[in-house]
């Protein structure tokens, strides 16, 4: 590992080391590198001095930690006082250690790849922030160093502990989840971004709209409100209501059996299922793209719909409605599972009710729900879209989303 050791005389150097190495041998380095006879040195870690015969790792020194380097010598004792560290990982004197680590340009260029908030710190002027950042990474290397202890303790336990093995076995498999989150940060972080559904431009009825396609519900849906602003409301059947039952439950007012629907500049025949939901405006299901043989093309970014006949882009995310975001929780929350759909005759008639169908994304409920934790959390001071980001993490877990959202 490298380690960083900052000399009493404004020197910095750089030390390739072993982890298990012995503070003497690092000391007889520092006297090839600077003149100091090893019996005139004193490291320092943290404000506490490091005895000889002590090992880096026992010390608590992991990669790109900082040593100081001081001398019994009077000759290379100046500066000193003003380039140490108190014992809570502060400088003493912040602005000459700021402007020290500033003047080595090597240093520098590897703190901006390995670690950008510390070089911001160091090359902005708060040093309030410098001293913060010095005194959070201090006690970020204590816990750790704890862990390391509680570890290396676990180890040396006794096998037979039954306890003990549950929690070296937790160990290893939390090592692994930590390893794999790394390698997945490194080689894979688009899978770490929001994902946006695909919307796409339509007119239903001549209305134009902003049109949710998911393949994964199995029927076209829109809302009452939508279906009366599109006109439709007049040819809605009522023998076809009902509930949604998926995540949670929507009411089902009706069933339009045929309307125009408007992509690009063909028009297609639609049937819809009305729903009594405010989260939900528009969804394009499967029913209708099956029945117009579309294709979803993720690597053009495009709807075809008609065999190719037509092709629409799918809206990019500044082109979405903001409110369009609460559909979105249904889809990032895994809600994509088949609900039921029980049809009531109607009251009086003698007709065959409708057949049972499936319908998936649609909860008007949960969407109540979601809706008044978003705010609640916008209350504490953040906004819309990082509320929404958080309680999609912790899958709509209030207290959760709120702890991360303080912690971050």
């Amino acid at each position: 590992m490298k380690i960083t050791v900052m000399t009493a005389d404004e020197r910095i150097i750089s030390l390739d080391v072993d982890p298990q190495e012995i503070v003497e041998n690092v000391k007889a380095l520092l006297e090839v590198e600077t003149q100091v006879p090893l019996q005139q040195q004193q490291l320092l870690y943290h404000g506490r001095e490091a005895r000889n015969n002590e090992r880096l790792s026992s010390l608590g020194v992991v990669e790109g930690d900082l040593i100081m380097m001081t001398s019994t010598d009077i000759r290379f004792r100046t500066g000193t006082d003003n380039l140490g560290l108190n014992p809570d990982g502060s400088a003493v004197n912040p602005r000459a250690l700021q402007q020290h680590i500033r003047n080595d340009s090597h240093l520098l260029s590897q703190l901006r790849q390995s670690d950008q908030e510390f070089a911001q710190a160091i090359l902005g002027d708060n040093l309030d922030a410098f001293q913060n950042i010095l005194r959070r990474r201090h006690q970020e290397r204590l816990q750790q160093q704890r862990i390391q202890q509680e570890q290396l303790a676990l180890l040396n336990a006794d096998p037979f502990d039954i306890d003990a093995q549950r929690k070296i076995e937790e160990m290893i498999r939390q090592r692994n989840v930590d390893e794999n989150w790394e390698n997945a940060l490194e080689h894979n972080p688009e899978s770490f971004a929001r994902v946006v559904m695909l919307y796409v431009d339509m007119e239903v009825n001549g209305v134009p709209l902003k049109a949710f396609v998911d393949s994964g519900a199995q029927m076209t849906i829109i809302s009452r409100s939508c279906a009366e602003r599109c006109g439709l409301l007049r040819l809605l059947d009522k023998r076809y209501t009902g509930i949604a039952r998926g995540v949670g439950q929507s009411a089902i007012v009706g069933r339009i059996h045929v309307a125009p629907i408007k992509i690009g500049t063909i028009y297609y025949p639609c049937t819809f299922t009305v729903l009594d939901s405010p989260d939900l405006e528009f969804l394009f299901g499967l029913d209708m793209l099956r029945k117009h043989q579309c294709e979803i093309d993720l690597k053009q970014n495009v709807l075809r719909v008609g065999g190719g006949e037509v092709s629409v882009p799918f809206l990019q995310e500044k082109d979405i409605p903001t409110q369009f975001l609460v559909e979105e929780k249904f889809a990032n929350q895994g809600a994509s599972a088949s609900a039921e759909l029980s049809s009531a005759k109607k009251a009086g008639s003698s007709s065959t009710p409708a057949p049972s169908t499936g319908l998936s994304q649609v909860n008007s409920t949960q969407g109540s729900n979601q809706e008044s934790k978003i705010i609640r959390l916008m209350e504490l001071g953040f906004d819309r879209a990082t509320v929404i980001q958080a309680l999609t993490l912790f899958n709509g877990n209030e207290e959760q989303a709120a702890g991360y959202l303080f912690g971050g």
